[in-house]
């Protein structure tokens, strides 16, 4: 439905009472998850930057009983402390027990720090010769905190690791934060806010790579790819990730999932939540996703259309989130941003956005009907939708995983709108596109059928055939990487028609028959290919060729055969 909002009376009050009545009646899932990561802190502090600074920050924190402390000068010294020399001497004179070490500058470009509260590991990386510097200022293996006063952090993260600060020298609040890095001493626990269903990964298979998307939006550095002896694999390491939750946004298959709430869910949620309010009365709903921590500042409360989706972190929820929200009534989604957004999270959302209005122009709706809002701007949260909601029946998330879910909504919004039935260009690397095979190149091996992380590539019961169903394919490339002719092409880009999600023959062949039994066992350009890549092999020589030609049973009944015949036969090979 396309109508303009002009055409209903709205009723500020009563939606008030719908959104409370949907409020009561539809809990949002908070975060259940336990506490499982415990961080161990005793104090030992780690000094980095100009001298004056890190001996101030020390003296400071001294007199807030943080005593283990070291100091690591890593920048020259300014001469703009604004310290006279009797307050400059005391300051020494106060400091000059605390161990301290002075780098030069090429010793400052081969710094190098590792690990998070409680164990991070600092070292001189001179190549061969390295130098443990925790070990040699701290007399131990590990600091647990460091505060680095440099004019640019050691640690160029968006999202450094819990224990580390990097604080300006003309920073407003620099007290207050010095006294909360003094606070650092103890246990602390926090959830482990991740699972990781390696079996549903796209990342690697038989030693290639496919998938990256969860690499690339990880403001903390947290997930990483561990190459294993076979196939590499994703990992997150626990203490490092802080909850922002993009890669499980960004995660086409599911393998990601953050249980703050669990992806299936919140969505459920979004869709009980909408229908309570309806059924409450309500008419017009916004649906809002934004940060928890930002609604407890908000000076006055929303008007009665907008419902929250309070999310601990920005990035738990991506354009399947938001569409749903759609498909499931919301005549607008609005997602609130702040300036506070680390880049990397920020460049995601932006990612999310372009991916969830191409699809909603391809099915015919208004790309208009998301919407950033910046924080703080209570008009443009309040405002009244230009649009009606989506009329029909009411929203069923049936389907298995995540995509599933997601193709549940993709049809719903199919069925209310108006499909183009053409391929609509998306943001690098989205997961939604084709795929293209060269019937002339490919020999029906089947490679890129057990690469494939879905159920996207299949082949047939009994005739040699490569199926595809475009719904199911997260274009992560292994199936290219993995196919030994180059046969396969992926095909970027949304199509907005049904065939995306109908199982469509790519190649198919008559099946080759055992010249033994007369079983179908493979296809005849795959046999041609492997006589031609083995003619030379003395193992297919002679009378033996004739074994290519049969399926693996026959093939192995003829080589006992044969070396019952002639058991000295197999030494000759």
């Amino acid at each position: 439905m396309t109508s303009s909002i002009n055409a209903v009376t709205v009723d500020d009050a009563a939606n008030r009472s719908a959104r409370e009545a949907a409020r009561q009646r539809v809990s949002w899932p908070v975060n259940l998850a336990p506490a499982s990561v415990t961080y161990e802190s005793a104090g030992y502090a780690l000094l980095l930057g100009e001298e004056t600074s890190i001996r101030q920050a020390a003296a400071y924190l001294q007199e807030r009983g943080l005593s283990a402390i070291a100091l690591l000068i890593t920048e020259p010294t300014t001469g703009d402390a604004g310290l006279d020399d009797a307050r400059l001497e005391a300051l020494l004179e106060s400091t000059q027990r605390l161990p301290c070490r002075t780098l030069s500058p090429t010793q400052r470009r081969q710094l190098r720090i590792q690990g998070y509260l409680g164990q991070f590991g600092v070292r001189l990386d001179g190549g061969d010769a390295s130098l443990d510097l925790t070990l040699a200022l701290l007399g131990r293996r590990h600091a647990d905190l460091i505060l680095d006063l440099g004019r640019r952090p050691v640690l160029a993260l968006e999202l450094p690791p819990p224990g580390y600060r990097h604080l300006s020298p003309d920073a407003p609040r620099r007290d207050a934060e010095l006294s909360e890095f003094a606070e650092l001493v103890g246990e602390f626990d926090k959830p482990r806010y991740f699972q990781i269903n390696t079996d549903l990964c796209a990342h690697s298979a038989s030693g290639n790579v496919g998938c990256t998307r969860c690499l690339e939006v990880c403001p903390a550095d947290a997930v990483s790819s561990h190459k294993g002896r076979i196939e590499s694999r994703i990992e997150i390491d626990p203490y490092l990730c802080q909850g922002v939750g993009s890669c499980s946004s960004a995660c086409p298959t599911g393998a990601i999932q953050f249980r703050l709430p669990e992806p299936a869910r919140q969505q459920e949620a979004i869709r009980a939540r909408l229908d309570a309010y309806r059924q409450a009365g309500g008419t017009t709903p916004v649906m809002r996703f934004v940060e928890a921590a930002d609604l407890e500042d908000e000076a006055e409360a929303p008007a009665g259309h907008l419902l929250d989706v309070p999310l601990e972190e920005l990035g738990n929820a991506g354009h399947d989130q938001w569409l749903t929200a759609l498909a499931a009534g919301a005549a607008e989604v609005r997602i609130q941003v702040h300036p506070e957004l680390p880049p990397t999270l920020a460049a995601f959302i932006d990612d999310q956005l372009d991916q969830a209005r191409v699809i909603l122009t391809a099915l015919g709706h208004d790309p208009e009907r998301l919407r950033r809002i910046q924080r703080g701007d209570a008009a443009a949260r309040d405002v009244l939708p230009e649009r009606l909601p989506l009329a029909g029946e009411p929203l069923v998330l049936a389907g298995e995983g995540k995509r599933g879910r997601f193709e549940a909504v993709l049809a719903h919004l199919t069925d209310q709108g108006t499909a183009s039935g053409q391929r609509h260009a998306l943001p690098h690397g989205a997961p939604y596109g084709g795929l293209e095979v060269d019937p002339e190149a490919c020999t029906l091996c089947f490679a890129c059928v057990s690469n494939c992380p879905t159920p996207a590539l299949a082949t047939g019961d009994d005739t040699p055939m490569l199926s595809y169903r475009e719904a199911d394919c997260v274009q992560c490339g292994l199936c290219v990487e993995a196919c030994p002719e180059d046969a396969i092409r992926l095909v970027p880009g949304f199509l907005a028609d049904p065939g995306r999600t109908q199982r469509q023959v790519r190649h198919e062949e008559a099946p080759f028959c055992c010249i033994r039994c007369d079983k179908p066992f493979a296809s005849a350009a795959t046999i041609a290919t492997i006589k031609a890549k083995l003619a030379e092999h003395p193992y297919f020589s002679g009378e033996a060729a004739a074994r290519l030609e049969m399926c693996e049973d026959c093939r192995v009944r003829d080589v006992w055969r044969d070396m019952a015949r002639d058991p000295e036969s197999q030494l000759k090979v």
